[in-house]
């Protein structure tokens, strides 16, 4: 399935469809589109929200809570180390502002597909073995699109953020797409622009093609 170019859409949908190939995924993130099925019965709705979340990284708020974490430096960060446990985590989480998870098998199974072939990737924050927080999203060929998050422990998943923030900075990248706006994601510093301006920056992103994933090293930002 190959989509239109979602720029003069009048609505947020784009279509509905249970294709979930590799190639229809990075198709549509190409075209700042993402899937977000609804329920097990309806087919998968395809979206290109007319005001899109992003976090610009020069707005990313930091709070002491979570400063003091990092400097203690207690915990170990990976890169694609436990992709699918970290969807099954994003899965199985508890969201006060969710009726259960969007993130069923077949999306498990689908984006698995995607890390396979090199376009979704994951942070991991571990404290020992033990998997305590993570994130995981998309990259179409040199942008980022944030999918989901979790923690075990406090702070977990936005140390797994600017871990990410800090490895796409190094790489000459000023933002990521966190797709709908969240009070949690609000707290974070991202804001709301609109379907335009965020395509023309995808578009800008692509053209340029960086590669962000050439190694697994991680740093947190110093404090």
């Amino acid at each position: 399935m190959r989509f239109p170019s979602p720029r003069n859409a009048p609505h947020d949908v784009i279509g509905l469809s249970n294709d979930l190939s590799t190639a229809t995924l990075l198709d549509a993130y190409s075209k700042g589109i993402f899937p977000w099925p609804v329920d097990e019965e309806t087919p998968i709705v395809w979206f290109s929200p007319r005001r899109r979340a992003v976090l610009d990284f020069d707005r990313l708020r930091i709070g002491r809570t979570l400063r003091r974490e990092i400097r203690r430096s207690r915990f170990q960060l990976t890169i694609d180390a436990a992709f699918e446990r970290v969807m099954q985590h994003c899965a199985e989480i508890s969201r006060p502002d969710q009726d259960g998870t969007w993130i069923l098998p077949e999306m498990i199974d689908a984006y698995s597909r995607l890390h396979r072939s090199g376009h979704a990737h994951s942070v991991e924050v571990w404290d020992g073995e033990r998997l305590i927080g993570g994130l995981y999203g998309v990259d179409p060929g040199g942008a980022f699109s944030g999918e989901s998050m979790f923690h075990l422990e406090d702070g977990a998943s936005k140390i797994a953020l600017l871990a990410l923030v800090e490895r796409l900075r190094a790489h000459g990248q000023s933002w990521i797409d966190v797709q709908v706006m969240t009070p949690h994601m609000a707290r974070l510093g991202a804001r709301l622009i609109g379907r335009s301006e965020f395509l023309d920056r995808l578009e800008e992103a692509l053209s340029v093609g960086r590669k962000f994933w050439s190694d697994r090293a991680l740093t947190l930002p110093e404090l």
